[in-house]
């Protein structure tokens, strides 16, 4: 099963640690000596060879501008994802620890309205996420973000992942009906993208604060929706309580939410004005 997209392991040059999940490692490196690209590594035993390279046949397909473009693979384990290279790392660590933790509403929102686009793209190609956070948004200069990620949660073969309870398992980004019955479709994911909403006026803070995710699961089954967030405008986070409708088919398209968030300082909130926070 090679294919155009299968390069040599020793075609790919691993420079710079930047990250490690559960499940992989991701390290910027260069390709046939000269393209910067970046590698993840998976670790033997998260996802087979085969379903990863059927997975990978349908990420080729997708290319837009909000979406980070894959290059090559290394379809054996351990399977290495070659993607373009996003300087400024992930949107979590960008709000938390880097340039992100001074942006105010106008580039936040703008950031938002990126992933909207990018996810509005998959919408229209009848894709689904499955991952939609923060941490697999990555950033580029001048704020620019793109996502990343798509489509591989649902290859995972970690029992503590599957049982969708497990620890590993993102519960706080996840739909009830995709946590509680595995029920992924494009609405979940716009659920998940309220979630990310959350992140980005708080900075990168963990969702449901205080709340583990047992209690998360509960507590939204019941009908407990987060808070608006400090200084947060109530417009905003009225568009979160959209995505958290329990029925899905009542969330937003994210060709809705684009609109809406490209809009917003003009047709939502023209009197918004900066303050200390956001």
């Amino acid at each position: 099963a090679k294919d155009a997209w299968e390069v040599a392991r020793d075609s790919l040059f691993l420079e710079k640690k930047l990250g490690q999940g559960c499940f992989a490692e991701v390290w910027s490196g260069t390709w046939n000596g000269n393209t910067k690209v970046a590698i993840k590594t998976l670790k033997p035993g998260t996802m087979s060879p085969e379903s990863f390279l059927e997975e990978a046949q349908i990420m080729k397909k997708l290319k837009h501008d909000k979406l980070v473009q894959l290059y090559a693979v290394v379809s054996e384990e351990p399977i290495y994802i070659v993607t373009e290279y996003m300087g400024k790392g992930s949107l979590l660590d960008f709000l938390k620890d880097g340039e992100g933790r001074a942006l105010k509403l106008p580039n936040l929102v703008d950031m938002a309205a990126q992933v909207a686009a990018g996810m509005a793209y998959i919408e229209r190609m009848n894709y689904i996420h499955r991952d939609l956070r923060s941490a697999n948004i990555l950033v580029g200069n001048g704020l620019i973000c793109k996502i990343a990620d798509f489509g591989l949660a649902r290859l995972i073969e970690d029992n503590e992942y599957t049982a969708r309870q497990g620890a590993k398992f993102p519960i706080k980004w996840t739909a009830p009906e995709a946590a509680l019955y595995g029920r992924f479709t494009i609405k979940s994911d716009v659920w998940s993208f309220g979630i990310l909403l959350t992140e980005l006026v708080t900075k990168g803070r963990v969702p449901y604060p205080g709340m583990n995710n047992r209690e998360v699961l509960e507590q939204v089954e019941r009908g407990y929706r987060m808070p608006c967030p400090q200084d947060c405008p109530i417009s905003l986070h009225e568009l979160m309580i959209h995505c958290w409708k329990k029925d899905p088919e009542e969330r937003p398209t994210f060709e809705y939410l684009q609109g809406f968030l490209e809009d917003y300082f003009t047709a939502t909130e023209p009197q918004y004005q900066p303050g200390d926070n956001l």
